[in-house]
């Protein structure tokens, strides 16, 4: 049986400005006091993303709110953080980010038994007409189940 997943932040506004093509879970280098901030789900992934810069891969902008008990030992709020992939999935994405205009973002931060992971997607950037055709759709969803529902009964 696998390790129990506890989900504590999701990116929300990413499947919103964003179409997600891939995903892939990496590992992420914290400190001990950014790790108990997590746990009590101080943490907001929101405009935050993803840099390969010489070879690593690192998130940017992921705000971990600092530790109440943590004093002397919190770090930086909104520091840059190692995310941790084998070397060739990281060339892997950084060729794809390269040519086709994509981007690394995070999409969620959960616990996979003790270890804190973050799911990152490969995504491509949507524009205006895109975000209101994918408003429609959810609509149109929601009103053909809202109706299923009313006839069931």
């Amino acid at each position: 049986m696998g390790e129990a997943v506890k989900i504590v932040a999701k990116n929300s506004k990413a499947y919103h400005d964003y179409f997600i093509e891939e995903k892939y879970e990496t590992g992420i280098e914290l400190a001990g006091t950014e790790v108990k901030s997590i746990r009590l789900g101080n943490v907001n992934l929101k405009d935050s993303f993803c840099l390969i810069k010489d070879g690593e891969i690192s998130v940017l902008g992921m705000h971990i709110s600092p530790y109440e008990k943590g004093n002397i030992f919190n770090k930086d709020p909104r520091r840059t953080r190692r995310l941790l992939m084998h070397k060739r999935e990281i060339l892997r994405l950084f060729a794809k980010i390269k040519q086709d205009g994509y981007s690394l973002i995070p999409l969620s931060l959960y616990f996979k038994g003790p270890r804190v992971k973050l799911e990152i997607g490969l995504a491509k950037g949507k524009k205006l007409y895109d975000k209101r055709e994918s408003a429609a759709r959810r609509d149109a969803k929601r009103e053909m189940d809202r109706a299923m529902k009313t006839r069931s009964r």
